[in-house]
């Protein structure tokens, strides 16, 4: 944000916060970005909370602090995902600002993490990253419902960070990072084994199921891998049933890790997620640190 820390209409929190969203709709790869932020975070000692707004789960009051027994279609299957991926605390509300007093309340953290919420003006944040799509960009530049963007393309000159997912030849500030989603492993679904990322050999035909913002980057990684991929898209955040999950053969089932924590109690030894991992440069993290303690030290 250049020197400026954005503040909403609520007083500064007693911890750095950094806000980590999109200024377009659809999948961008903002929860993996987050997730990594904090396992790096965590290993460089600090005690990292996230907070979000549980988006698709039923669950629907100011603050709830993720427990190990909640299940997505409650918490929602971001949150829950990241609980697992991380092993930070998540606490899930529609307001932002109550979820992280909330957090701090009721948790021992010094930095929180928000999933989303760069257009949530009422959050005061210290450090915000955009994330984008290398291969949509900005689309064709409008605003919704001409085009993708929830903010105006020049909202980005405003962030502190932008990360580019993919191969990206556009510069839009200094502070760019171009990185990109890679998988990592297979996870079975009804166990939770971890499997070798090459237990499919090259030429396996797959059914690849899909409710997410972007399916078409996700059957891409999978044909990337060799696999031939029959392609199941259901909507953004869908509730799967037993039913979305059989076929009328033997072939395995794959999908994204977001998907599978919602598929957990009925998947079948068939079903396979793909865990993914954002890499991010370790001067990258250092920069990231070093730019919230400017800007947190600015605030108070």
């Amino acid at each position: 944000m250049q020197g400026i820390v954005l503040q909403g209409k609520h007083a500064a929190l007693p911890v750095p916060v950094v806000v980590i969203g999109n200024i377009s709709v659809g999948g961008t790869g903002k929860t993996p970005l987050l997730c990594e932020i904090a396992i790096q975070l965590s290993a460089r000692g600090k005690r990292a909370g996230i907070i979000s707004r549980g988006y698709g789960g039923s669950y629907d009051g100011e603050a709830y602090l993720l427990q190990s027994t909640d299940q997505a279609a409650r918490v929602g299957d971001e949150p829950l995902l990241m609980a697992q991926l991380t092993g930070c605390p998540v606490v899930i509300g529609h307001d932002r600002y109550a979820a992280a007093k909330f957090l701090l309340q009721n948790t021992q953290v010094d930095i929180i993490l928000s999933d989303d919420g760069l257009q949530h003006y009422a959050l005061p944040r210290t450090v915000e990253i955009a994330v984008l799509d290398a291969a949509r960009g900005t689309g064709n530049g409008f605003c919704l419902p001409a085009g993708p963007l929830r903010e105006a393309v020049s909202r980005l000159d405003r962030v502190d960070f932008v990360v580019v997912n993919g191969d990206a030849s556009t510069v839009f500030q200094k502070e760019q990072l171009v990185t990109k989603l890679a998988p990592e492993k297979w996870i079975a679904v009804a166990s939770r084994q971890a499997l070798a990322l090459d237990m499919f050999c090259a030429g396996t035909q797959v059914h690849a199921v899909a409710g997410i913002g972007n399916p078409q980057r996700f059957f891409a990684s999978l044909r990337d891998m060799g696999l031939h991929v029959i392609e199941h898209v259901f909507p953004d955040h869908h509730a799967y049933s037993p039913s979305d999950l059989l076929f009328p053969d033997a072939l395995p089932v794959v999908m994204t890790e977001k998907d599978a924590v919602k598929c957990v109690e009925f998947a079948k030894e068939n079903c396979y997620a793909l865990r993914v991992k954002m890499t991010l440069p370790a001067f990258w993290v250092s920069r990231l640190l070093d730019k919230v303690e400017d800007n947190f030290r600015r605030e108070t």
